[in-house]
């Protein structure tokens, strides 16, 4: 069976053009039926065209070309393991601003693209390490510096209603329902049991 080049486009929002990526394509042979487009954000994979292009057109021995890695996702991690899937099912990935993946080499090198693909996952998967690592530090930073400040994390807590005491009162004389009292004190159903709990531990 024949081997097939298929090309990916994407820009994150439909106010957004996608005319740069297409006249690349269009510059290397590309014909419209091989691009396939997506106008929506590269936080995660779950594009139509994007999944349709992997789940139904690209076979072992194809090639899909991008203009630049971040058009597969904004994602590190998610781009090393799209690398890592499209390596592990026989498909050539050629970046157009990675000049060394779009080169063609005599039968019998491939293993120049196989150690180019090694070094692109090596190196994305470290950064995508690096950069949950950096969140990770931010945040512990982020509730150590809020607690030298003296603020409480988490939610904020309970306090009774002005006007607890006296619809209390009626509640547990039995005027009212919880239901009532709830309403009258705009406490939710959790909130109002837990401040019964406070109450009766006085």
């Amino acid at each position: 069976m024949d081997s097939r080049t298929y090309y990916y486009a994407r820009v994150s929002s439909k106010e957004q053009n996608l005319d740069r990526q297409i006249a690349a394509f269009k510059a290397l042979g590309a014909t419209e039926r091989e691009i396939i487009t997506d106008k929506e954000s590269g936080k995660d994979l779950e594009r139509v065209g994007y999944q349709a292009l992997k789940n139904a057109m690209l076979r072992r021995g194809d090639t899909l070309v991008v203009k630049s890695l971040d058009r597969l996702s904004r994602n590190k991690c998610d781009i090393k393991n799209e690398l890592q899937y499209f390596k592990d099912n026989g498909i050539r990935l050629k970046v157009i601003d990675l000049p060394t993946t779009m080169m063609e080499l005599p039968e019998g090198q491939e293993w120049v693209f196989e150690m180019v693909n090694n070094i692109l996952i090596e190196v994305l998967g470290t950064i995508a390490e690096q950069e949950r690592e950096t969140i990770r530090k931010r945040q512990a930073e982020g509730i150590e510096a809020a607690k030298q400040n003296g603020k409480k994390l988490g939610r904020p807590a309970l306090t009774f209603p002005a006007n607890w005491n006296e619809v209390y009162t009626s509640w547990k004389a039995g005027e009212i329902t919880a239901k009532t009292a709830m309403e009258q004190t705009c406490t939710k159903r959790t909130s109002f049991y837990k401040l019964v709990g406070m109450m009766e531990e006085r």
